[in-house]
Formats: structure tokens, C-alpha cells, sequence
């Protein structure tokens, strides 16, 4: 059993050494989905995720996958690819379409977890200047690319990507890297894609070090 947390008391989570290693990362259960609980969270690690049949479920992984801005990787392909020009970027212009792109299913997945009461809720960390979305435009201003996360600190935490044609997450992300606002950008979980532009993994203990060093 995971401890579930009371939506009408204080906000408190448990430590993540008790989140469990199987499935990777699962902390507790409850609360709610506003900026208190959301802020409180994502200081400590801790990110909500599950679907629209379930309650809140709250995950703390281990090990983290993380990207350190001084190690995003701009591969041969990717920099021939920027050379052409062929898209623009822009911050925040569309925070909420983003997140819609986001939600849309993937080859092969029946739904996503980006429920409309997510995409309301990270909305409103949006209008409070804690979430931040980079929007990837063609040359005929279709908006082909996107990415959102969570900004505290000099700590972006990633939460989704999308790409309608060829590199334009790829190209956001470089944006975001390049805008030198962050010291550490979470992508908590690993894939191949992301280890490929420079993500690594790191320990429960060392992320935490650093949210403390970077959030504060």
C-alpha cells in the first residue's frame, strides 16, 4: 500500500526513500492538483502522474534522468538541420495548445495521461509564471513542434514533447537550452532520444542535492 494523501489537510508528502522500486518511483496516492501541491512537489522531486480512470498518483524514479545544459549534445544531422532555417521558435506563446498537442496519442497508446484537468491545472502554474512551454513554427506559421515543463529556480522540469515534422522537439529543446536560463532541466524519465542529445542518470540523492542547490 502507498500512503494516500488527505486533499483537505496541509500539503505534505513522504520522503521519497519510501516511493517504491517497482513500479520505479510510485510515492503516494491523493491531493490535488492546484499550484500548492504541484510547487510543493516538484521542489522535492515529485511529479503526478496517471490516468483519468485513477486517482492522483505521485512518482518519485530512481535512478533521474537529467540533462545539464553544458552537455546537450547538437549532433551532426541536427546542426545541418538548423542550418537550413526552416522554422522559428517562440516562448510561451501558446502554453495550453501546446499541452493539447502533447495529449494527443501516440502511435500505438489508446489515451494519455494529459487529462483535460491536467492541462488546466499546469495552466494555472503557466499564469503564475511557474510553467513555461517553447513552440516550434513553420515557415508557414503552423505550429509543427512544442515542449512544456516546470520552471523553479534555475530548474526546468521537463513534462512532454511533441513533433508533427522532422526535428521540431529537437529544435525546441536546443532553444531551451540555449535561453541559459536553467542549470539543470529534469527529464525524469530515460529514453533513447533523450540520452542521445546528452541525458544521463543520476542518483535520488544527487537530483535532490541539486533541487536544493538550484531551487533556492
Amino acid at each position: 500500500m502507498i500512503p494516500w494523501l488527505d486533499p483537505d489537510l496541509p500539503v505534505q508528502f513522504p520522503e521519497t526513500r519510501f516511493a517504491k522500486p517497482d513500479p520505479n518511483g510510485l510515492l503516494a496516492a491523493g491531493g490535488k492538483l492546484n499550484i500548492e501541491w504541484l510547487t510543493e512537489a516538484y521542489k522535492h522531486g515529485i511529479f503526478p502522474w496517471f490516468n483519468e480512470d485513477e486517482p492522483i498518483l505521485w512518482w518519485s524514479p530512481a535512478p533521474r534522468t537529467v540533462l545539464f545544459p553544458d552537455n546537450f549534445k547538437l549532433n551532426r544531422s541536427l546542426r545541418k538541420f538548423l542550418r537550413k532555417d526552416l522554422y522559428h521558435i517562440t516562448t510561451d506563446q501558446r502554453f495550453s495548445e501546446v499541452m493539447q498537442a502533447c495529449s494527443e496519442p501516440r502511435d500505438g497508446q489508446p489515451g494519455s495521461w494529459i487529462s483535460p484537468d491536467m492541462i488546466k491545472a499546469y495552466t494555472e502554474l503557466f499564469h503564475a509564471g511557474l510553467a513555461h512551454s517553447y513552440e516550434c513554427w513553420n515557415d508557414e506559421n503552423v505550429m509543427v513542434g512544442g515542449l512544456y515543463g516546470v520552471s523553479i529556480g534555475q530548474v526546468f522540469y521537463g513534462e512532454s514533447m511533441f513533433s508533427h515534422a522532422n526535428n521540431a522537439s529537437k529544435c525546441c529543446l536546443k532553444a531551451l537550452v540555449d535561453s541559459n536560463a536553467y542549470q539543470l532541466i529534469d527529464c525524469q524519465m530515460n529514453t533513447d532520444h533523450l540520452v542521445n542529445m546528452g541525458a544521463i542518470d543520476i542518483q535520488r540523492e544527487e537530483f535532490e542535492s541539486l533541487l536544493m542547490k538550484y531551487t533556492t
